[in-house]
């Protein structure tokens, strides 16, 4: 299987290198001119607790990229995802299709602009960082799953499957993506309170202070969820069954120490959002992940008052108007009811 992999960084490049080293037939593409130049001439370096290793393979800027590939695995972060469907249509083959190998619910994106019956949607949690050209850290192994959009299990997933499988031997094979899209949107709203501190994940999600706050959060997400029929799947210590409406805040506790727990054996101790913000100084994912959930939350007439000031003080920290800190999570705490 030819695989093109649309966006080569932190989770692109991560498994574009174990493919690649697997024997698997990959190309790179991303709009970054130094890491294409740096993996072209070094090859992609991956270091880490799971393994380091070099490898070579092929890498593109959008813009020297020739040729069409029947699967494209599109990795770019998920405000990006529009414009990159629309440079990577005239390399995707008749009968191709894309994986969105993202956070949020970018499927829906896809599916408006190449069509629902060629997009396969896909969920992960492994922690990686880009550290600088042609350089990648992989923090730790977790969830990796696959499935299509409307739960059939058909051959070209299963072939699909067998190539994720040669990443991460755990990988699954689903019938209900969509489960653990919305799984992952709810402990994502949760990483976006953590980001708003410069604590580690562990040391922001076991702070006692804040557990009601970060149990509300996912319990508004997940309350859009169910009102949309999704059935969430949880995944690495996250239980979305633990943070439903009406469920005892003691078990809402357990499933916050089983974060804790998972997040204190990774190699990466901070979130991708944070990182974005204190360290690559650029836009988060709030407005792609967060901001589709209260557009959908407005439509179910379902109110999201957590979920709105989170979006409105991570972007005051992306535009310089306050620090992170734990004074901007005891602001979003203000809002927690008594």
């Amino acid at each position: 299987m030819r695989l093109l992999i649309w966006g080569a960084g932190a989770v692109g490049g991560t498994i574009g290198a174990w493919l690649a080293r697997a024997g698997h037939d990959v190309t790179l593409v991303d709009a970054a001119e130094d890491h294409v130049a740096a993996i072209n001439t070094h090859g992609l370096s991956i270091t880490g607790t799971v393994d380091e290793f070099n490898v070579r393979v092929p890498a593109f800027t959008p813009e020297t990229l020739t040729g069409t590939f029947e699967t494209i695995l599109l990795c770019v972060k998920a405000h990006h995802t529009e414009a990159a469907a629309y440079m990577l249509v005239p390399h995707l083959a008749p009968e191709g299709c894309v994986v969105s190998v993202q956070n949020g619910l970018n499927e829906l994106i896809l599916a408006k602009i190449i069509g629902e019956e060629r997009v396969i949607g896909a969920f992960i949690n492994f922690g990686a960082d880009f550290i600088e050209p042609g350089v990648i850290h992989r923090g730790n192994r977790a969830a990796v799953v696959i499935g299509e959009l409307d739960g059939q299990i058909t051959p070209r997933v299963q072939a699909l499957y067998a190539v994720f499988l040669d990443f991460d031997d755990r990988a699954i094979l689903t019938t209900n993506i969509w489960g653990y899209l919305w799984g992952k949107l709810a402990y994502g709203a949760q990483l976006f309170a953590t980001a708003l501190t410069n604590d580690s994940i562990a040391d922001a999600l076991v702070a006692p202070e804040y557990h009601q706050l970060y149990i509300d959060l996912a319990t508004e997400v997940l309350s859009v969820a169910a009102a949309r029929g999704i059935t969430p799947k949880g995944f690495n210590g996250f239980d979305p069954l633990a943070f439903m409406p009406g469920v005892d805040s003691a078990v809402s506790r357990q499933s916050l120490a089983a974060m804790v727990d998972f997040n204190r054996q990774s190699a990466k101790t901070h979130s991708g959002i944070w990182r974005d913000l204190a360290i690559r100084k650029r836009r988060t994912e709030i407005d792609a992940q967060i901001g589709i959930i209260i557009t959908l939350a407005d439509e179910a007439g379902i109110e999201t008052p957590l979920l709105r000031r989170l979006v409105e003080l991570i972007h005051d920290i992306e535009n310089g108007i306050r620090p992170q800190g734990r004074a901007a999570l005891d602001e979003l705490n203000q809002k927690v009811k008594p």
